[in-house]
C-alpha cells in the first residue's frame, strides 16, 4: 500500500501545465493563440514577455483572420481564437460554449496612399468608393487619379467592424484585389498610387495616410468619448473557462505590465479608458 501511495504521488505530480520546482510554482506546456491580425501584434509582444518570464512555456502566435480563429478555437484545434468580433456574430458556430477575454479595444481608419491629398471622406463618400459608385479621386476632391481597392477578405474580423461601422453595413462589392495580412495591406497601400483600404490604428505608420471620418479624427480620445465610431473589442476566446497556461497567459494579458504598459504603447486602448461600451449587436451606451 505504501509503495501504491508513492505510484499516485509521482504520478500525479507530472499532471497538469504547472509544476512544482524549487517550491515555486513553474508554468510550462505548449499554447497557440490564432486568429485576427489586428491583435496579433500585441498577442505577439505579450507572449514574448510571458515566455521569458516562464522558460518553460511554448506560446505561438498566428494571424489568419478573426473568423479562423473563433471556427479553430471552437473545435478544439486552437488554445485560443483572437477575434475582432463577438462569436456571436460569426454565423455558423454555436458561441455559448466559448468563453470571451475582452483584452483591449482597437480604433480602425479608411487608409490611402499618401499621393492622394483627400484627408477626410463623408460616410456616404466611403460608401460609394467601397461599392464602386465613385471610381476616381476627383470626385472627392483629390487628384484625378483612379482609386485603387485593396478589401480584406470574408473571415477578417477588421473587415466586418469597419463594414458595420463605417459602411453602414453596406456590402464593399467595389472591384479590387484582397488581402488578408495587415502588415501587407500597409505595404500595398503605401506602394500603389491611388491605392484606398482600412487597418487597426496599431497598423498606421507614416507610410500611410489616416481618413477623417466626417471630420472627425481616428484618435484614441474620439474613440475612448463615443465621437468616433469605427472600432472594436480584442477578444481572445477560450472553449470553456481556461486554466493551467492558457489561465496564467490570459491572467498576464489582463496585467498592469501588459494593460498598463503595452497596450498603449503598441496603439491599442485599455477598456478601462473606454467612456462607453458595446454589445453584440453593436448598441453603444456610456459608462
Amino acid at each position: 500500500m505504501l509503495v501504491l501511495a508513492a505510484v499516485l504521488v509521482v504520478a500525479l505530480a507530472g499532471c497538469g501545465q504547472e509544476q512544482k520546482q524549487g517550491g515555486q510554482a513553474e508554468i510550462a506546456g505548449n499554447l497557440t493563440a490564432l486568429g485576427s491580425t489586428a491583435l496579433q501584434p500585441l498577442v505577439e509582444q505579450a507572449a514574448a514577455q510571458f515566455m521569458a518570464k516562464n522558460p518553460r512555456a511554448q506560446i505561438v502566435v498566428q494571424g489568419g483572420g478573426s473568423g479562423t480563429g473563433l471556427s479553430q478555437v471552437a473545435s478544439g484545434a486552437a488554445d485560443i481564437g483572437n477575434s475582432d468580433i463577438f462569436a456571436e456574430e460569426k454565423s455558423g458556430l454555436d458561441a455559448s460554449q466559448l468563453v470571451d477575454h475582452k483584452v483591449c479595444v482597437v480604433g480602425m481608419a479608411a487608409v490611402v496612399n499618401r499621393g492622394v491629398t483627400v484627408d477626410n471622406l463623408t460616410r456616404q463618400q466611403l460608401v460609394d468608393i467601397f461599392t464602386g459608385k465613385i471610381t476616381n479621386w476627383k470626385e472627392v476632391g483629390g487628384p484625378d487619379q483612379k482609386i485603387v481597392v485593396i478589401h480584406r477578405p470574408k473571415g477578417s474580423g477588421t473587415r466586418a467592424t469597419f463594414k458595420k461601422y463605417a459602411l453602414g453595413g453596406m456590402e464593399d462589392s467595389a472591384p479590387g484585389m484582397e488581402q488578408d495580412s495587415s502588415g501587407t495591406v500597409r505595404k500595398m497601400v503605401a506602394e500603389t498610387p491611388g491605392a484606398i483600404s482600412y487597418l487597426a490604428l496599431s497598423y498606421i505608420d507614416n507610410s500611410v495616410k489616416a481618413l477623417k471620418l466626417d471630420g472627425v479624427e481616428p484618435t484614441v480620445q474620439n474613440i475612448a468619448n463615443g465621437k468616433y465610431p469605427v472600432w472594436a473589442y480584442e477578444h481572445m476566446y477560450t472553449k470553456g473557462e481556461p486554466a493551467g497556461l492558457k489561465k496564467a497567459f490570459l491572467d498576464y494579458m489582463h496585467s498592469e505590465e501588459v494593460q498598463g504598459q503595452l497596450v498603449e504603447k503598441m496603439g491599442y486602448i485599455p477598456i478601462t479608458r473606454m467612456q462607453v461600451e458595446r454589445d453584440a449587436q453593436g448598441n453603444v451606451t456610456r459608462k
